[in-house]
């Protein structure tokens, strides 16, 4: 690879990891969000949402540049197609973000808003995980990112006792239907940020190892 070709891989790098830290920020704003019903800070959470889509586009079209100013190899080339993946699975996580904070907005405005205690755990255990695979991508470590697929089993556990509270909640007030659904959604959408998260290590491992491990392959 030429010099000026090799500088640019490593800034798509930096700036993948530049996506990675806004998104991060995203997520924990939605703890708060969620625990405190905090409508303003859903509001700025809803409206962020245009700048990290801008940056994922940046970071696409970067690699297609990168892909066709030459014909990188090895890690090069597995680095670009990465980035690619990541930078989607990153701006797929704010639009999580986005659509659980109009959730919470409905929900506090219309007077509804409860939640189970699993559902703020939820969100923080998806963080936590989150952060883990932005330091495992940042260090290529493959160890890391396979404790980060064996965390999406402790989210995946939170939801189901936050679908059951939400049943006990109908059970107890039918009329209180219409916010359960809502609750129901917000964390479904958690669930399936958690499961971005572990596509994001399982993308990490092809980064550093050039193996796939998708669908529970080790």
């Amino acid at each position: 690879m030429s010099v000026n070709l090799q500088s640019r891989v490593i800034n798509l790098r930096r700036n993948l990891l530049a996506l990675g830290a806004l998104v991060e920020q995203r997520v924990a704003s939605v703890i708060e969000v969620i625990r405190d019903g905090d409508v303003e800070l859903a509001r700025q959470v809803r409206a962020g949402d245009a700048e990290i889509d801008q940056m994922q586009l940046e970071l696409e079209a970067e690699c297609m540049r990168l892909l066709a100013l030459g014909s990188p190899v090895a890690s090069d080339l597995r680095l670009i197609l990465t980035a690619m993946r990541v930078s989607n699975e990153l701006e797929r996580i704010a639009d999580m973000c986005k659509g659980i904070s109009k959730r919470v907005i409905r929900l506090v405005e219309s007077g509804s808003y409860r939640y189970p205690p699993a559902l703020v755990q939820m969100a923080e255990a998806a963080l936590s995980m989150l952060r883990d695979v932005l330091v495992a991508f940042s260090n290529e470590d493959i160890k890391l990112c396979l404790e980060v697929r064996r965390a999406d089993t402790y989210v995946d556990d939170l939801n189901r006792e936050v679908v059951a509270w939400t049943r006990a909640w109908i059970e107890q007030d039918v009329e209180k239907s219409g916010a359960a659904i809502e609750l129901l959604a917000i964390g479904q959408r958690v669930e399936r940020l958690a499961d971005i998260v572990t596509a994001i290590a399982e993308d990490t491992v092809f980064l550093v190892e050039g193996r796939l491990v998708r669908h529970g392959a080790e």
